[in-house]
Formats: C-alpha cells, structure tokens, sequence
C-alpha cells in the first residue's frame, strides 16, 4: 500500500471571488529566488501573527516552535512539546495558528499527534512576563479525534476571514480511505472542521455551520470529502479558500473556491481522486466540488499548498497562488480566475533543492518556503 505522505516524514525521519477583475495583471518577473532565514529540525509551516514584523515562528514537526526575531534565530523555542508530542511517520507537531485578537489576549491553536498516536488540538496562551515565550501548563483542549492509522493525520489550523478556527483533517489513513471516513458524516475524519474560540477562550460549534442540526452528523464540519489536506489557507485579500488535498495513486489536487461556497462542499474522496473517478471508470460525481488543478503521479506524488502571494515586494506576483510537489521538489503558481486556474507556471528557480514540507506566509503576505532538510527561505526578486 502506497500512502503519499507517508513519505513525507518517513523519509525524513531518516529516513468564487478572485479579487483580481477582468483584467490579466502584468507577468511576473522572470528573476525569483530564495534567501535563506535559517535551518530548522524538520520545519513544517512558518506563520506570523497580525500586525508581528519581527518574528517569524516556525513549527518544527519534533514537538518545538522556533523563533526568528529580526533576522536571529532565539536559542528558546516558543513552546516545546516535545514530551508530549508522537513524531512517527505523519505524526508530530503539525499546525499553528494564531488567534486573531492574540496581540491583546496571548491566545493561539496548535495541532499535533499525542503521544496514543490521536489528533489534539489545543489553545494555549502566551507567557505573561516574556512575549517570546508561551506559557506551557496553560494548554487547554480544544478537540481530540482518534486516528485509526497513523498516516493522513492533516494537521492545519488556521483562523479564517470570518474569525472562525478552521480545523484540516486527514480520512485516518491506511489506503483508499478503508472506512469511508471521507464521505461519512459521523466522523471527523476527511473533513474541514470550524469552531468558534472567543476572546477569552471559550469554544464553540458555530450555530451556521452546514451539519449543525442534523442528526447523526458531527456539527463541526465545514466541508468534506478530503483525503489528507497538506495544506490549506486563506487569500488574505479576497477570503477564498486554497486546498491542497494530497492524492492516493494518481492525482494530486488543489480546490480553491469562495469561503462562503466552501459550506457544506463536498471534495469528493473517495468517490473521486482529483478529477477521476477513484477506482472505477464510472462514478456519481453530481455534486462533488472539482479541482481546479489536478496533476497526474507522472509529475509529482505528494501535492503541498501554499498560500495566495499578497505581499508588497514583488507587486507583479500579487494573487498567484504558490503550491509544491513534496517528492519532485519543484514550486508551482496559478492565479484564480473566474473559478479557474490560469497562468500556470512552474518556477526553476524556487525549486529549494529538496523535498517541498510547507510554505509560510508572514505579516506583509510575503512568503516562503519550508524543506525536509531543514531550510526555510523567503521567496524573493533577483535581478
């Protein structure tokens, strides 16, 4: 059985509104590189909370969260959960996110496989005598959900356009999703999850989230039919939602569609893979969101998304969205039109020379790039 992303940290472990109008903007230059901000232990997503020009935090799939104030790398992690934290395969540290009033309450999300080898999501707070520190016995549980297999754990958190925490969940592994967690309601597992977290903390299940009132339906889910979403994000500017959802045998994909039309979405998996009916020439595909890009395995095995480029330093890049192939290495662009992928390319110059983790997006929308090796570069313009 073939899990793609099982790759991912097994091998390293030693291993829909565009915003942008009717108008094509101009190209994009031609001279892109990557400066290096520094070399992590298996860095996976690196994030900055509002309004933060100073610090960059880089989540280390060992159990750690780094930090680069002003161009240094602090010799203290943000938090470490590394006694807490299982890092085989898929597992370990895997998602942060900041609470969009955290400058003010010291509040942030992050995700990680616990030691039974299950998914927590857990709110902690910032230490309150030393901004560069989080406060570790302050972690208070958001959500568990159990893993029958310990690949296709997902692991992204982020707090969307309309302030809700959007939770990225894997089917619960294995291959060809053997328990139909992506289509079943009753689970978590497959799923985009949203929950409400006030000011002070306290958590929720919004009261429109599509499943809310349905019987023998989980009211956390936000969307369904995913496979493994390594990563998903918000464009900054317009709300719209980027998934890349990691393929089985054939096709990797990318979905991307307003917010709002995300509500109740079906993705697809496991009737479909991609574009494809998964394991039949036929399926009943009525209904089930397309992607908007779907590469063949000829080309990659192991799609991970990235983030709409919003940033000020490259104003011809502004509304291309970034995405990798974690095996070939290569990084990749589209911009979303008319619910459509257009202008596609794929950027030599970018490709980090190793396997693609993640990408990072700080304060000012520009972005980087994350590698198994432990690099983490800022994309930027070369003469």
């Amino acid at each position: 059985m073939r899990a793609p992303h099982a790759l991912l940290f097994a091998g390293l472990l030693g291993a829909c509104s565009t915003g942008e109008g009717q108008v094509a903007p101009p190209p994009p230059p031609s001279g892109l590189g990557l400066a290096d901000v520094g070399k992590f232990e298996l860095p996976v997503l690196l994030v900055s909370s509002a309004g933060d020009r100073t610090r960059l935090f880089i989540v280390e799939k060992q159990g750690t969260i780094a930090i680069v104030k002003q161009g240094t790398v602090l010799p203290a992690p943000f938090l470490d959960l590394r006694s807490k934290v299982s890092t085989g395969g898929e597992q370990g540290l895997l998602g942060l996110a900041f609470h969009p009033g955290y400058t003010a309450n010291g509040l942030f999300v992050v995700n990680y496989t616990d030691a039974a080898g299950d998914t927590r999501v857990s709110l902690f707070r910032r230490s309150a005598t030393d901004p560069d520190r989080a406060d570790p016995a302050s972690e208070q549980l958001v959500l568990t959900v159990g893993q029958p297999f310990a690949n296709h754990n997902g692991g992204m958190v982020a707090f969307g356009p309309d302030g809700k925490l959007y939770i990225g969940m894997g089917d619960g592994g294995s291959g060809g999703d053997p328990q139909g967690n992506g289509q079943k309601r009753s689970t978590l597992l497959g799923k985009l999850l949203r929950l409400g977290i006030s000011a002070s903390g306290q958590v929720s299940v919004p009261a429109d989230n599509p499943f809310a009132e349905e019987a023998g339906t989980r009211p956390e889910i936000w969307s369904l039919g995913l496979r493994n979403p390594w990563r998903f994000s918000f464009d900054r500017l317009t709300g719209d939602l980027y998934i890349g959802d990691v393929g089985q045998n054939l096709h990797e994909e990318i979905d991307a569609l307003p917010l709002a039309a995300s509500r109740g979405a079906n993705f697809g998996w496991s009737v479909m893979e991609g574009a494809t009916c998964y394991g039949s020439s036929t399926c009943a595909g009525a209904g089930l969101v397309l992607p908007v890009i779907d590469y063949p395995h000829g080309e990659g095995c192991s799609v991970t998304g990235g983030y709409v480029y919003r940033g000020t330093a490259i104003p011809n890049l502004v509304g291309h969205y970034f995405y990798a192939d974690y095996c070939q290495g290569w990084i990749r662009s589209f911009r979303l039109s008319n619910g459509s992928a257009t202008d596609p390319r794929e950027w030599a110059t970018l490709a980090p020379g190793g396997q693609v983790t993640g990408f990072g997006e700080d304060a000012d929308g520009e972005l980087y790039v994350l590698t198994g090796g432990g690099r983490v570069a800022k994309i930027v313009a070369r003469p």
